[in-house]
């Protein structure tokens, strides 16, 4: 009798724990949105800071009022430059939801790509095949208005949109070239069109036809999902910083483990998250990944890893990274 009961007062205590840190990934921490700051010393000397907000996986809901009035808070950051890495939408019917989100940020200039949710409504999925490897699209779930979001960001904010694409654009004097590709988790970048974009974009009248303009600009590199092929196309063409999302951070973690227990991607479970550095031949860039701001509204619980947005201040400094 007395082993019986020990056993059953531990089996409680560990149910009581499960119970308690489910309802603080749930209630909690997923809506203990914060902002991650990053200095990266990496424009021409006496160059004027360029503050970047780095939004990534909002995955919005219509009835997520919280999170909606603390992405419009971050208007106050002041930021010259959004960097916008997909999944915005988290439902089929969040367009007006997000529209009015974003709207503060209309006279920001900004760049955007798109991941899977941007094409595609939420699924109900088991968390725990994660663990198997990156997850698959189903062709059943519902399609969303992926051109009304584009225009929206285009048209009503200003915003260039890089899927498969680049753009160039000078930002407090400093010249930032953007490539980017469209989403690598349904296998649609387009790395063999890169380097000749990249080349057409260094040749255009926007950055006044010169060889000079090109040497002196920054290169960014922006993706949804963080696959190493496209990590290593970036570098390889030249990318100074790398902007990506998706993973989440891993979402749920364990506390002071370095590594993300999933990372839904083959990146480097070590490198889901937070600011690290990408090699490839020889080069080296920044490599930023966002934790995200939202949750599939299917697996709504974060632990061990706050949502996110990131100011990423870029700044003058004689620090090479290449």
């Amino acid at each position: 009798m007395p082993d019986r009961h020990v056993a059953a007062v531990a089996l409680s205590a560990v149910a009581a724990t499960g119970l308690a840190t489910l309802a603080w990934g749930t209630l909690v921490e997923r809506n203990r949105f914060r902002v991650r700051h990053e200095v990266l010393p990496v424009l021409e000397p006496g160059a004027k800071d360029v503050k970047v907000l780095h939004l990534a996986d909002i995955h919005l809901a219509p009835w997520q009022s919280r999170k909606q009035e603390w992405i419009r808070s971050l208007s106050d950051l002041s930021p010259d430059l959004i960097v916008n890495t997909g999944d915005n939408l988290g439902h089929d019917n969040a367009y007006e939801a997000l529209e009015y989100t974003l709207a503060p940020f209309a006279d920001v200039p900004g760049v955007f790509v798109n991941g899977s949710n941007d094409y595609s409504g939420p699924m109900l999925k088991n968390p725990f095949a994660y663990f198997g490897g990156p997850s698959r699209h189903k062709h059943t779930a519902t399609a969303l208005d992926t051109p009304r979001l584009e225009a929206f960001f285009e048209d009503s904010l200003g915003w260039r949109n890089i899927n498969n694409a680049t753009a160039a654009l000078e930002v407090n004097n400093s010249r930032l070239e953007f490539f980017g590709v469209n989403d690598a988790h349904r296998g649609w970048d387009d790395l063999a069109g890169l380097p000749a974009a990249i080349e057409r974009q260094r040749e255009s009248e926007e950055w006044g036809g010169t060889s000079s303009s090109a040497s002196e600009s920054l290169s960014i590199g922006v993706t949804h999902a963080p696959y190493r092929r496209v990590l290593d196309a970036f570098v390889t063409n030249g990318a100074d910083v790398i902007f990506a999302g998706h993973t989440h951070g891993g979402q749920v973690r364990v506390p002071g483990m370095a590594k993300a227990l999933v990372a839904n991607c083959d990146i480097p479970r070590e490198q889901a998250m937070g600011l690290s550095t990408w090699n490839r031949a020889r080069r080296t860039a920044l490599l930023n990944v966002s934790a995200g701001i939202g949750t599939s509204i299917y697996a709504p619980v974060r632990f061990a890893c706050r949502p996110e947005a990131v100011l990423v201040t870029l700044t003058a400094g004689d620090i090479g990274y290449s």
